[in-house]
This record gives C-alpha cells, sequence and structure tokens, in this order.
C-alpha cells in the first residue's frame, strides 16, 4: 500500500544574519517553514500567500515569491506519511507573529539548529 501523502506548500524567509524563520505548530515539538496544505482549486504560490498571513501574520507580494523546488520527506506531525512540499524563497525582511495554530517562531541556524527540526528541514540540511 502507498505512503499517503500531504500537499503543502511553505516560504522561506531570511533575516539579515542569514538564519531561516521556523515555526513550531501548537501541540508539536519539531519547527518547519511557515506553510500549510492548499484549499481546494487554489495553486501551490496561492497557497503559500495565504498560510504565511495566517500563520505568521504576514501579507507578502507573490511577484516576489521565487519558487525553489518541490521536496519530499517523512511528515513531521502525521505518522506513517509523507509530505510533497512546494517551497518558495521571499526576499524581503518580514517581522512575524505568532497566529492561527503557530505556538511560536524561531530564526534559525540550519548548519547549527537550536531547536527540533522537522525531517523536510533535516534533509534540506543535510542537502546544502
Amino acid at each position: 500500500m502507498p505512503t499517503p501523502e500531504i500537499h503543502v506548500s511553505a516560504v522561506i524567509f531570511h533575516n539579515s544574519e542569514g538564519h531561516v524563520l521556523c515555526v513550531r505548530k501548537k501541540n508539536t515539538t519539531a519547527f518547519q517553514f511557515p506553510g500549510g496544505k492548499p484549499d481546494p482549486g487554489e495553486t501551490p504560490l496561492q497557497a503559500a500567500v495565504r498560510e504565511v498571513e495566517e500563520e505568521i501574520g504576514v501579507t507578502l507580494d507573490d511577484a516576489l515569491l521565487s519558487p525553489r523546488d518541490t521536496f519530499r520527506a517523512a511528515a513531521a506531525n502525521e505518522a506513517n506519511h509523507e509530505v510533497i512540499a512546494d517551497i518558495f524563497s521571499y526576499p524581503s525582511p518580514i517581522i512575524p507573529n505568532t497566529a492561527a495554530e503557530i505556538a511560536e517562531y524561531a530564526w534559525v541556524d540550519l548548519t547549527q539548529p537550536h531547536v527540533e527540526l522537522a525531517p523536510l528541514l533535516k534533509k534540506l540540511t543535510a542537502l546544502s
């Protein structure tokens, strides 16, 4: 039986020190990029813009989002599921807030993380 898949869109933000923004959802332990599942009929880009606004209260200019790639990894919060993530990057500085289901955020040096990373972030760190 194939592994159930969860499709998500996520955005990479960098601060002036080169750290990336990671968020932790309520009742979870692993940090991941801001983003989430697309609503029916939503493109990955539309989902990324909506989810970022819902999760960290930042309104993005979708023209500034650059597609990075699509990555697969074990899902952080759903046992025996695989996440397929369309990843975008955003060039402008932001000031995040916790909203929706987000418990906290952290600016993380992925080469020396001080928080627990979701499998997707661990995989991306290993590739760099």
